[in-house]
């Protein structure tokens, strides 16, 4: 790529959002620098500071990002059910077979989830994924179950990504029907 073409280059901004979440997957958010992510992008240090102020907002437009991302694989799985039995193979599905819990997509959520809890006014990110992901399950089921089936969704995810012996469909069948009442 040549100067002139990087300097008018209209994917800078979303290339430099990517590498952040490289860099957070790579070394967290806490070792996540302006001169990293601009490494990472292959953009001048500069760059990185004139399309996002502060780092937490760099962080946040990451974040909102990997939230967007994941909700739309939740909800594209879900948008396929038609009735409440289809919505309960569609949660199994979602947690059996990783929609969700891909081993990235985990390690960033644990590093959203600290960083939201050290910067309050970065849990809005985690309040609008929750709102997502408990909307879409609102088709199908009251908000405390929706909210409970979105919880039970991120912790055995997250439980199977270290468990020894993560649940299998069979288990995860049984759990679901058990909340759902499906």
């Amino acid at each position: 790529m040549t100067q002139q073409s990087r300097r008018n280059d209209p994917a800078r901004r979303q290339r430099i959002i990517d590498a952040t979440l490289i860099v957070i997957a790579d070394l967290g958010t806490a070792a996540t620098t302006h001169r990293r992510i601009a490494e990472a992008a292959q953009v001048p240090l500069g760059s990185v500071t004139y399309y996002f102020a502060t780092l937490e907002d760099l962080l946040t437009a990451a974040f909102l990002q990997l939230a967007a991302e994941s909700s739309a694989a939740f909800r594209a799985r879900l948008e396929s059910a038609t009735n409440r039995a289809e919505a309960c193979t569609a949660v199994i599905d979602i947690i059996a077979n990783q929609v969700w819990a891909e081993p990235r997509t985990l390690l960033l959520s644990y590093e959203l989830y600290a960083f939201a809890a050290r910067h309050p006014p970065v849990s809005a990110v985690m309040q609008h994924w929750m709102d997502s992901s408990r909307g879409a399950l609102g088709r199908f089921f009251d908000p405390l179950t929706a909210r409970a089936l979105d919880a039970l969704i991120e912790g055995i995810g997250i439980h199977n990504s270290i468990d020894r012996a993560p649940l299998e469909r069979d288990a995860i069948r049984t759990i679901v029907q058990r909340i759902a009442g499906c």
